[in-house]
Order: structure tokens, then C-alpha cells, then sequence
């Protein structure tokens, strides 16, 4: 423990002496261990430990074997619940929306639907009054009962213990809160946290449809359950099986495939949790080779360090001191270096996991991310802070054991690098390519966004409020919807500044859209899907919503408030469905196509073709806008340009609602904001990779630095007898760095060929992707250059600061 202590004194003072390399060696590993404690907490938070609950190691997801779908229909449910031998209890669960009025302001919130053995199921207790059980079910609607979230209870009840046995409307019903769930448990979907619970037997009040008695219909969530003590997985999927292949029997025409496979539940569906543990598995990959290229790095600069100190070590040699002993102090540095890297990329993934716990890309919807560091993460993070302490504390060790004490103090280091190029200088090279590679990928993914946020959608979003609006919840149905739809585009009207407004059943490039559906030529007579002439896209629109999305119209007319269930049916399609149903634009006015109920629908006009569904890359699609008094429904968006501020024409927007009816809720946003996941892909990518492009920076800096300190550490002497000999300063320094300048510059031209390839993958993510744009490769190249000059300055200036006549006294 003496020479142990004696060794982190002499570590700390040889550290302060050389602040540049121990900066340059800790920030490297912060980098490094920061980006493994991140995505290893990630993994810990979303795969290791998806759901707190009691007895989870035995809690099991029933999913599909034919597509991997964990969606279920209520009445196969029932049938596997009340069948099966192998399960406790097997609980069902759906994600819904609600409308929420305690008697102030009515809100929109998240519920769970559950069935009724969802609580004693999971072993759960309350944290205050009850929750619902079995017992409480009679038959459809006979169960209006709340359970609150702990954190909804906090929110919007300010933690009111009186709140049990209040009686609030859910869509405008009767529903009583009878308990609160314990903190901390959000539901069984790892990444959605709810506000509340709501019995599954009462879905009809809350939809307005009775799917329970629905077979075909999978629209239930998931299904879950406890293993019985004893049996196996295998054993389990045996008698679901069972019961599946009775079931499709006894109903062909619902369901002719019914097979499962067992999942412990993840991410909200076995097949996007398949989809993300592969994404973060390949992050842990490439997080893991980024910090065996810091330790091969900090390698180089352990090497170029130990031959600037050679001198020391030989004189300690020469005076009696092993080289065990010599060692152990510069693993010791190592160690405390790699302690000190981990200690500041620990406390930098903290801060970074803090905020992506609460980050919320898509406000509409309560995601929930669970992903704060707990001991599992602060024990790997020293654990490979330790490990790489001794990873790159080896470099050095053939270094001192075939060190010559006596030809170092009589002759001072002669030996100058060879001509032949090494295992570490190719490594080195590789990794400045890689670095190249991802600067390129992440300034054609950042010019293919800002390429993306200025196209041509079909529609112009600049200057549009979206404002969404369910009117089940207010308690109106499709019958008395359209009325209250009329006053509400009537009442935005009224607002300053609003030139237009609309509805829409949803806007173009948002997440929930849209309803696909076959179309046929008028002569075909057998409508089915071999015969159909296009999969039509289908948007159900009022009079003005083209000129409120600013979407061009090409030919024929728009629709009016004529347009009703008392006309004759027509459609406004895009120049995609004209040129796939009728040949072409100019045929289509006036002619006629059938859907697939055999409704037969003329069309009026012709719109542009623009951008549908989330997916921005989308291929051009046929699209039909539909009247809305030809095809009601009450959930839909006000599309209203205005000239004024979003926030104030927010809270206008929100004055009118409630003028009209106190039950409404909305929610508002402009069309921008609402595109966010459509564009959320290529964010994402120009994001990581621009974390990624400045990680390879971080690393090919420390690299050619380490690569460069060592040449000149090594060369000193040869360098000193040229400057005696009239060598002039860019002689020098081509002596010096030459070798690292030419790696660098051929490392940075072959990545810059390897980007522009591998950035033909990304056009597939990124919209409007190209690494042929001469920004791009500008970009590239200057950002190597300034790599280069950023690794080689303090080399440079080490090379020319030598003093010929000094060292020739020295030696």
C-alpha cells in the first residue's frame, strides 16, 4: 500500500506537468466511455430490465407467429383466457384517448384500456383507494371505474387524496375514480406512460363501437400473462396452440391462422421490439469500437510519452529499480487517466440521459423513456474505465522491457522510424477513413434535410395551425357531428388574420395517416384485388381545405357544402390515381371508378400530387379526397391559415372551442410541428451521424497526434543535427510530420470515395439525399484539412522549438 500510494503521488505530479496530453488522453475516454455508458443504458433500461413489476421473469407477451403482431381481438381473447392451462391469469390491454371533464377545463388524456384481472394479474397493490377487479364486470358498459397514474394524480389532481369517489365524464360518460396506481408503474408498454386506466368491458362508451363481440377485429394491444409454476415457454405455446387451431376452425372466415410465440413484454409489440433491440445492439457495436479506437490511440500517446521519458526511465534502471516496478507506475497513470476519462464521460451521459428521459419528439403522444443510469450502468462504466486503463497502459510495456539503460544515458534515443508501414500506423489509417466516412455521411444527411424542409409537398404548410379535434369526446356522434364541424370552421373565421379554414380527417405527413383501399375501373365487375386498378390513399376533406393547405388544383372544381349524402357521389383525385385509373389527367374529369363496396364515385377535380403518409421518402401514390358530408366522421383537423402568431392564434383558436361547446378539446400545433415524424428519420441521422462524425474527429485528432508526437519524440536528435546543418522550417517539419500528413491525407481521400458510397444507402433514409453536391465535398475536405492542422500544431511546434546546440550538448 506504501509504494502503491507512493506511485499515485508520482502519477498526479507527472500529470499535472504534461496538462495538454492528460487533457487530450481524458477527454478522449469521456468520449469514449460516455457514448458505452449512454448506449449501454439505453439497452439496461429499454431490453434488460423493460418492465418493474412482480415476478417479471415469468411475465410473458402473446404474439403472432405469422406476422409477430402481439394485436389481439377481445373475443379470441376471452377464448385463450378462460381456455388455456398454463397461464394464472392472462390480461388484455389497448392504448385509447379520451376526453377528460373533472368540472374545470375538459382535457385530452391517454388511457389504458384493460380488462378487469389487469391489477391482480400483475400483483399490483394501490397506492390509494382500490383497484378494479373481475368481480366488477357484468356485461358491456357495467364497469365505469378510473384508476388513476400516480403522475397524473400529482398533475391534474395537485395529489388530492379526496379525489376517490369523485365522479367525472370520460366522452361525455359517467365514470367514478375509485384508486391510484403505486409511483413508478406506467403500464405494461415500456415506452407510452398513460394517465389513467379505464375497464376494457366499458370500450363501446368510449369509442362509440362495440368491438367486443368482434372476432376478425384484432384491435386490442397486446395480451399478457404469468406463467404457471412449472411450465415451460414450449409448453405454453403448445396449448395456445391448441386452443388457436380450435378457434380457427370453429371460425374460418375471422381467423383461419391462429399460432403464437411468447415474448417477455417490450417496447410495446414483439416486432418493434425486435426492430429497436437490433438498432441499439448495433450502437453498442459501434460504441464498443470507438473505445478500442480511443485505447489504441491513447496507445500512441502512451508510446510517444514513454520515449520522451526514456532518459528518466533509464537513469532508474541504471540506479536499481526493476522494470516491474517502472511498469507498475505506468500502468498506474494509466489507470488514473482512464479513471478520471470515465469519471468526466459518466457524469456527461448523466447529464445527456437526464434529457433524453424526458424528450418527447412527438408531444402529441406520452412517450415514456426509461432510461436513467442505475448501478448496472455505473458498474460497467468502471468496470471499462479499468479495463481500458490496462488496454492502453500495454502499448508501452516491449518498449521499457528491451530498454538499454546504458546506450540511452551514453547516447541518447537514435532510432528513427522506418520506411515500412505498421500495424498501428495502418489502424491509424483506417480510422481517419472511417472519420471521413462519417463527416460525409453527416453533411449529405444535413443538406438533405435543410433540402427537405424546403420541397415541394403538394401543400404549403408555412402559415397553418393544425387543430385536432374529436368531437366523440365532447359526446357527439356521426350523425351530429357535421353541424358542430360547420360552426367550428365558421368560428375560426372570425378570428383576425385567419383567410382560410378547413377539415381534414388527417393532414398529409402525419403519423396517423392515412386509410389505404383498392379503386377499379367502372366496367370491372369482380372487385377483388387482382382486379383492382390502384391502392388509393384517402383523405376525407371540407369545402377550402385546398385552399387552406395551399395544394394547387389542376382541373374540374372543388367541393361545396352541396356536396352532401343527398348528391351524387364524387371524389377530387391527385394526377397519380388519374394516370392509374384513367390513362391520363386529361380523360379523368367526369369519369367514373368504383371502391371497393362497389360505390360508384365521380370525379370532380384534380389536385397536384404531393407527399401522404410519414414516410417522407414515400414513392408517388394515387390519393381521392373525399366530401366530408358524403363520408362523416368526428374525428378530425381544423386547417386554418393565418398571417398571425401561432401561439396567439393558439389561444384564439382554443377561446372559440370553448365558446362553442366547454366538453371540446383539442389539440393544437402548427403543420411544421406536426411533420415532425415524417422528417423525424432524416433528423435522427443527421444528428447520430454528426455525433458520430465528431466522435471520429475526437479520435483521428488523438490519433495523428499521438502518431505525430511520437515521430518527433523519436527523432529529436536526427531532427536537431539538420536544423545544425541549415535545415529550413518546412524541411523540418516534412521530416517531422511528413509520415503523418501523408497518412492523413490518404486516410481522408479513400473514406471521402467509401462516403460517397455509402451515402447511397442513406438517400434511402434521408429525403433529397446526394453526396455528389459540391458543398458536401468542399465541406469534407476542409474539415479534414482542419482535422490535420488541429492533430500536427502541437507536434509542429514541439519539432521546431528544438535547439540544435543544446541537444548536441546533451548527447
Amino acid at each position: 500500500m506504501q509504494t502503491l500510494w507512493q506511485d499515485l503521488r508520482y502519477a498526479v505530479r507527472m500529470l499535472k506537468k504534461s496538462t495538454g496530453f492528460t487533457a487530450v488522453a481524458v477527454l478522449t475516454l469521456a468520449v469514449a466511455i460516455g457514448a458505452n455508458a449512454v448506449v449501454f443504458s439505453v439497452w439496461n433500461g429499454l431490453i434488460l430490465r423493460p418492465l418493474n413489476l412482480p415476478g417479471s421473469a415469468n411475465l410473458y407477451t402473446l404474439s403472432r407467429a405469422s406476422d409477430r403482431s402481439s394485436n389481439e381481438s377481445y373475443a379470441n381473447y376471452v377464448d385463450l383466457r378462460d381456455r388455456n392451462h398454463s397461464f394464472d391469469e392472462l390480461m388484455a390491454s389497448n392504448v385509447y384517448e379520451v376526453g377528460l371533464d373533472s368540472g374545470k377545463n375538459a382535457s385530452r388524456a391517454w388511457s389504458f384500456e384493460v380488462s378487469e384481472n389487469y391489477f391482480d394479474g400483475l400483483r399490483l397493490q394501490p397506492y390509494l383507494g382500490r383497484f378494479f377487479h373481475a368481480s366488477d364486470e357484468h356485461g358491456e358498459n357495467s364497469a365505469p371505474y378510473i384508476v388513476l397514474t400516480h403522475a397524473y394524480w400529482r398533475s391534474h389532481f395537485q395529489a388530492d387524496r379526496g379525489v376517490i369517489g369523485l365522479v367525472v365524464q370520460v366522452n361525455k360518460h359517467s365514470f367514478t375514480i375509485i384508486g391510484v396506481a403505486p409511483p413508478g408503474f406506467r403500464g405494461t408498454a415500456v415506452l407510452f406512460s398513460p394517465d389513467m386506466f379505464l375497464p376494457i368491458i366499458n370500450s363501446e362508451q368510449l369509442s362509440g363501437w362495440n368491438g367486443l363481440t368482434v372476432r376478425g377485429n384484432r384491435w386490442m394491444d397486446s395480451v399478457i400473462g404469468h406463467l404457471k409454476p412449472g411450465v415451460t415457454p414450449a409448453q405454453a405455446i403448445a396449448d395456445l396452440n391448441a386452443i388457436g387451431s380450435d378457434l380457427a376452425k370453429s371460425y374460418p372466415k375471422e381467423d383461419s391462422q391462429m399460432s403464437f410465440l411468447l415474448k417477455h413484454p417490450a417496447l410495446g409489440g414483439d416486432s418493434t421490439s425486435d426492430a429497436i433491440q437490433a438498432f441499439v445492439g448495433g450502437l453498442m457495436l459501434l460504441a464498443g469500437l470507438i473505445l478500442l479506437a480511443a485505447c489504441a490511440n491513447l496507445g500512441s500517446l502512451f508510446a510517444a510519452r514513454a520515449a520522451d521519458r526514456s532518459r528518466e526511465v533509464a537513469l532508474r534502471l541504471a540506479l536499481g529499480a526493476s522494470p516491474v516496478r517502472i511498469l507498475r507506475q505506468l500502468f498506474t497513470e494509466a489507470v488514473l487517466i482512464s479513471l478520471m476519462g470515465g469519471a468526466v464521460g459518466l457524469w456527461g451521459s448523466v447529464l445527456l440521459l437526464r434529457w433524453l428521459s424526458t424528450w418527447n419528439p412527438f408531444p402529441q403522444y406520452p412517450l415514456n423513456m426509461p432510461i436513467n443510469p442505475d448501478f448496472n450502468v455505473y458498474t460497467v462504466a468502471l468496470l471499462l474505465s479499468v479495463a481500458s486503463g490496462f488496454l492502453f497502459g500495454a502499448v508501452p510495456v516491449r518498449q521499457v522491457l528491451h530498454t538499454d539503460p546504458y546506450q540511452i544515458v551514453k547516447g541518447g534515443v537514435t532510432d528513427a522510424p522506418g520506411a515500412r508501414i505498421t500495424a498501428r500506423e495502418l489502424l491509424l489509417g483506417v480510422q481517419v477513413a472511417i472519420c471521413a466516412v462519417l463527416v460525409t455521411s453527416s453533411l449529405v444527411a444535413v443538406r438533405g434535410l435543410a433540402r427537405s424542409l424546403r420541397s415541394d409537398f403538394g401543400f404549403d404548410p408555412r402559415g397553418v395551425t393544425l387543430v385536432q379535434t374529436d368531437l366523440r369526446m365532447a359526446g357527439y356522434d356521426d350523425d351530429h357531428s357535421p353541424a358542430m364541424q360547420k360552426r367550428m370552421i365558421d368560428a375560426m373565421a372570425t378570428i383576425p388574420g385567419v383567410s382560410s379554414t378547413a377539415l381534414v380527417s388527417t393532414p398529409p405527413l402525419h403519423v396517423a395517416c392515412c386509410e389505404n383501399s383498392y379503386v377499379f375501373n367502372d366496367q370491372t365487375a369482380e372487385l377483388s384485388s387482382s382486379n383492382s386498378a390502384a391502392t388509393a390513399a384517402s383523405f376525407t376533406i371540407s369545402p377550402d381545405y385546398f385552399a387552406s393547405a395551399g395544394t394547387p388544383l389542376l382541373a374540374g372544381r372543388a367541393f361545396t357544402w352541396h356536396d352532401d349524402k343527398n348528391a351524387p357521389r364524387v371524389a377530387v383525385i391527385n394526377e397519380v390515381f388519374a394516370r392509374k385509373v384513367f390513362g391520363s389527367e386529361t380523360k379523368a374529369i367526369g369519369q367514373y371508378f368504383k371502391t371497393s363496396d362497389a360505390t360508384r364515385i365521380q370525379v370532380a377535380g384534380i389536385v397536384r400530387d404531393g407527399k401522404y403518409t410519414a414516410d417522407i421518402n414515400e414513392p408517388p401514390q394515387a390519393v381521392m379526397f373525399l366530401p366530408i358530408l358524403q363520408q362523416p366522421t368526428t374525428d378530425t383537423w381544423l386547417v386554418v391559415r393565418s398571417n398571425g402568431d401561432p401561439q396567439q392564434l393558439a389561444v384564439a383558436i382554443r377561446g372559440k372551442l370553448r365558446e362553442l361547446d366547454s366538453g371540446l378539446t383539442s389539440f393544437i400545433a402548427t403543420w411544421n410541428q406536426a411533420m415532425n415524424p415524417a422528417l423525424f428519420p432524416s433528423r435522427m441521422a443527421a444528428s447520430s451521424l454528426g455525433v458520430l462524425g465528431a466522435m471520429g474527429g475526437i479520435l483521428s485528432i488523438t490519433g495523428i497526434f499521438g502518431m505525430a508526437a511520437y515521430s518527433v519524440s523519436k527523432r529529436r536528435r536526427d531532427l536537431g543535427i539538420r536544423m545544425a546543418l541549415g535545415a529550413q522550417r518546412p524541411e523540418v517539419l516534412k521530416a517531422a510530420l511528413g509520415r503523418a500528413v501523408r497518412l492523413l491525407a490518404l486516410g481522408s481521400a479513400a473514406g471521402l470515395l467509401l462516403g460517397i458510397v455509402a451515402t447511397r444507402v442513406l438517400a434511402s433514409i434521408v429525403y433529397q439525399a446526394t453526396p455528389r453536391d459540391p458543398l458536401v465535398l468542399t465541406g469534407v475536405v476542409l474539415a479534414m484539412a482542419l482535422l490535420g492542422l488541429v492533430a500536427t500544431w502541437i507536434p509542429a511546434q514541439r519539432a521546431l522549438s528544438i535547439d540544435p546546440a543544446v541537444l548536441l550538448r546533451d548527447e
